[in-house]
């Protein structure tokens, strides 16, 4: 007699995972919108059938939604984090206690999503990169003099080179926070000198492209971020704005809110390439993406870029393209960290009240969706 695959010895049948299962008549697959029914078990995708909406093709019994033509996009996955949260991750012992407080938030309910972290390179732990790496950290991080970032102290060019060569040599990544011409010119010194992966985040100023856009022609390992608000907001339209160093709301934003010309030519970079993420997007409410979506529409860019600046892109950036439950994708096999998307419907966003003044960014579209953990 042979044993069936659904069970196991004893008899006992095997009980079959939990299925949802999701159709819409427009997924995000392979960089392209269209119908499919999505099987979802364990906090994975099972299953995908495109070319048709109908749920009745997923041939497995558990909870339907038909979403209609609401659009289902991979999570964002979003690597720009603060710098100030306590206890700053310079050692593994930080890292450890980090992650501690993390699952202590979710075993409380407050924490919904996956988070990863981000190591703090600092004057006097050389040492401790290569262990932080070692130990998981996503990349690591480090600010240069006139950032405009103060969580972590700066790092001096000797402190640098230092880092740069070491995380050159075991191979991990290095966010940088350098606007300036000045700054960002002496980083990629530092890069062609070293061979680091380098990520420079934050990047507000039209006159850091060129020279982004340079690095990348030259084939330099670096990668840039900018910032969902300055895709959004720009000086004009801020109440008591005036600019960087204009004494406004503006200044109260990291990066700081610039005006149209500067937004302007961050999306003419995104489209071009030299930039490659988006950051800050996952605001509380969701607000983020969806206004970063109604302004890419506004200006005639496809959903498809958004979710690969957002999800595919910075997952890529920090490994989690790789292996089961890859993120930035919807795919068999991968994570099942969704978005439901309603292009057509309308809300007001809640205002960045530190940030901006208190009025409401909007109408615009909205997003749905179910608490989780995204496991």
């Amino acid at each position: 007699m042979s044993l069936d695959d659904d069970i196991i010895l004893g008899g006992t049948p095997r009980a079959e995972p939990p299925t949802l299962v999701l159709a819409s008549e427009r997924v995000l697959i392979e960089g392209e919108l269209q119908p499919a029914v999505l099987s979802i078990q364990e906090g994975a995708v099972h299953q995908v059938w495109w070319g048709s909406a109908d749920p009745a093709r997923a041939k497995v019994s558990g909870e339907t939604i038909a979403l209609g033509s609401r659009v289902v996009l991979p999570g964002v996955v979003d690597t720009h984090l603060s710098l100030g949260s306590l206890p700053p991750t310079t050692t593994v012992r930080a890292l450890e206690a980090r992650r501690a407080a993390a699952e202590a938030a979710r075993a409380r309910g407050e924490l919904h999503g996956d988070v990863g972290f981000w190591g703090g390179v600092v004057p006097g732990n050389a040492e401790d990169l290569e262990p932080l790496w070692a130990a998981g950290v996503l990349g690591l991080r480090c600010v240069l003099p006139g950032s405009g970032v103060s969580a972590l102290p700066p790092l001096a060019p000797d402190e640098l080179l230092d880092a740069m060569g070491r995380i050159a040599w075991f191979g991990g990544l290095l966010a940088v926070h350098a606007e300036g011409p000045a700054a960002l010119a002496g980083l990629l010194d530092a890069v062609r000198e070293t061979g680091a992966r380098t990520h420079v985040p934050h990047l507000s100023s039209a006159r850091a492209l060129d020279l982004i856009a340079e690095a990348k022609d030259e084939g330099l390992p670096v990668t840039a971020e900018t910032c969902h608000h300055n895709l959004v907001l720009d000086v004009e339209g801020i109440a008591g704005g005036g600019g960087a160093g204009g004494g406004g709301g503006a200044d109260t934003c990291c990066s700081p809110v610039r005006d149209g010309g500067d937004q302007d030519a961050l999306w003419y970079a995104l489209r071009e390439g030299a930039l490659d993420c988006v950051g800050g997007v996952g605001s509380p409410g969701g607000s983020g993406l969806a206004a970063l979506a109604d302004a890419a529409r506004r200006r005639g860019v496809p959903l498809a870029d958004v979710s690969r600046w957002t999800s595919a892109n910075t997952a890529a950036l920090v490994g989690l393209d790789r292996g089961p439950r890859r993120k930035g994708v919807i795919a068999e096999g991968a994570a099942a960290d969704l978005i439901v998307y309603d292009p057509e419907a309308g809300t007001t966003f809640p205002a960045a009240r530190d940030a901006v003044d208190p009025a409401p960014v909007g109408p615009g579209p909205s997003l749905l969706s179910r608490p989780g953990t995204g496991r």
